[in-house]
């Protein structure tokens, strides 16, 4: 059964035609993968679904009485209510049904009225039963346990929360809905690894639609059937998931590059004789009618197998010491110890990847050896020969309502136009200098910090979550220069694909301890899972 039907969607926002004639459907049980750059159009396309975005031409049909669920990226909780009453929101009628029964319970000491209570109640019951109201509770305590939410957190007032733990609140209460149609977009954000395996199985299992915008390769190879890519406005479709989608789609642009090629070996040939044929006799019938042929000829445009990439390359500040850092009986903690006779060794060239559940210390690690924090117990100990460069999870930067150029001019020490000439080979170009950095997005944000770190000399480089949120065309690029990098990289990450293309140690948190296993994530998991 067809649950969702775009038929020759075009948006153009007046400056940038966004989507060119879309069409596609998807069916019911899918799970679709909708993969693109930032700004592509994601987005767009999921509230067009929703019914929040209109278009210009074309039409979209929802399946007659499907029910959504909808995971914006960015959106608050403005309810002043707890987790608790808010997730419980979710099932409203359920829950409200449920207070309705124990109400009824507790007054079922009137004798006078219990005939007619009792009568109202098995009623009660009857309907709770029927909309699967004593499956809710299990429901609700299943998604707890796997969001880790304990009775404190529920207590919590949602005004409370940081905004990567309302991002978790909304996703466990989408899931809760348990709608026809989930789309999910970008539902990976600030979940640990733990959860997002427990996530990749809910997916799978799930016997509705679902359609997930993620970064996360790693998580749409575990979860989707269906690739829509979506480039400049037009889509492609593939039967399968994402590595599947890349591994056809290139090799689709090869055989589209070799018939490109055959057919300007022929145009060649055919001008080549032509010309040959004129040198002999100029007024040839002959070339005439070559020449003709050659005019019909359809051109096929030159298939873009390059395409531009972000020009991401570390400077290196000299070589620092062999010991890059060094962990030695470690105690720290807030109103609980994080970490008890903890211990670690970074050496040059290593490429550390610090894993653990969320709330175990890992940023805190990086505040201790930045010297933000003080051990308690213990000692950290950074090469002196060390310089660092660092990459907060969440980019701020002094003056928020600076433009982009002011900023970036300030923190290199440079002049305007070598200003201009380096944010223009990040694709910073155009009116685009003169955004304030306020108004930027996330990706934006990180993009901006690496164009600022990178005129630095740096031989350690610590980042926290880099990956967040960059699309997936920049996570390569990101990942290919990283490769390169000859200093030493200490980084956090939940991104399976970017440890496992990047990490040479895994180091992870657990009991308050600090542990290493030589080599990636798929290493790590052999070991320790």
């Amino acid at each position: 059964m067809t649950e969702i039907t775009l038929s020759n969607i075009s948006i153009n926002f007046g400056f940038k035609e966004v989507l060119k004639d879309i069409s596609f459907g998807i069916t019911t049980g899918e799970k679709v993968a909708l993969v693109g750059s930032n700004g592509s159009g994601k987005t767009t396309l999921f509230r067009i679904i929703m019914g929040k975005q209109t278009y210009d031409k074309g039409s979209h049909t929802i399946r007659k009485g499907a029910t959504l669920g909808y995971l914006e990226q960015e959106s608050d909780i403005e309810d002043d209510v707890s987790v608790e009453t808010f997730l419980k929101q979710a099932q409203q009628e359920v829950f409200a049904m449920e207070a309705r029964l124990r109400e009824m319970e507790n007054g079922m000491g009137d004798t006078d009225q219990l005939d007619k209570l009792l009568n109202e109640y098995d009623k009660l019951q009857t309907q709770f039963a029927t909309i699967g109201g004593y499956e809710a509770e299990a429901d609700f305590n299943r998604i707890c346990v796997a969001f880790k939410f304990d009775s404190d957190f529920l207590a919590k007032k949602c005004t409370e929360l940081s905004g990567g733990q309302k991002t978790i609140v909304k996703l466990a209460r989408v899931l809760l809905q348990a709608p026809d149609i989930l789309l999910l977009d970008e539902p990976t954000n600030h979940l640990d690894i733990e959860t997002l395996e427990w996530l990749e199985g809910f997916i799978r299992d799930y016997k509705g639609t679902v359609i997930l915008v993620s970064h996360d390769r790693y998580f749409l190879d575990k979860t989707v059937k269906k690739t829509i890519l979506l480039y400049q406005g037009e889509i492609e479709i593939y039967g399968g998931n994402y590595s599947f989608a890349l591994q056809e789609q290139e090799r689709l642009m090869l055989l589209d590059f070799e018939k490109f090629k055959q057919q300007q070996r022929l145009i060649e040939h055919m001008k080549a004789e032509i010309r040959r044929i004129k040198e002999a006799n100029r007024f040839s019938r002959r070339a005439v009618v070559m020449q003709r042929k050659l005019d019909r000829i359809e051109r096929l445009e030159r298939p873009d197998i390059d395409p531009d990439k972000l020009p991401i390359h570390f400077a290196m500040g000299g070589r620092s010491g062999k010991r890059v850092l060094t962990i030695q009986d470690l105690n720290f903690g807030y109103t609980a110890p994080l970490f008890s006779q903890a211990n670690m060794d970074v050496i040059f060239k290593d490429r550390v990847c610090l894993l653990g559940a969320n709330g175990t210390g890992k940023s805190t690690i990086i505040k201790l050896l930045l010297g933000q924090l003080s051990p308690q117990g213990g000692s950290i100990t950074v090469a002196e020969s060390a310089k660092i460069g660092y990459i907060e999870q969440e980019v701020s930067f002094p003056n928020e309502k600076a433009t982009i150029l002011d900023a970036f001019k300030e923190d290199a020490k440079i002049h305007e136009n070598e200003a201009r000439r380096i944010l223009a080979k990040f694709f910073i170009t155009g009116d685009d200098i003169y955004k304030r950095i306020g108004s930027l997005s996330g990706g934006e944000r990180v993009i901006l910090r690496l164009a600022m770190e990178l005129q630095r000399p740096i031989n350690f480089l610590i980042l926290d979550e880099p990956t967040n949120h960059l699309d997936i065309d920049t996570k390569e690029i990101l990942e290919e220069s990283l490769a390169d990098y000859k200093g030493t990289i200490l980084f956090i990450s939940h991104d399976r694909y970017f440890i496992n293309r990047l990490a040479t140690k895994v180091v992870y948190v657990r009991d308050k301890a600090l542990h290493s296993v030589d080599g990636n994530f798929d290493d790590y998991v052999k070991i320790v899972h």
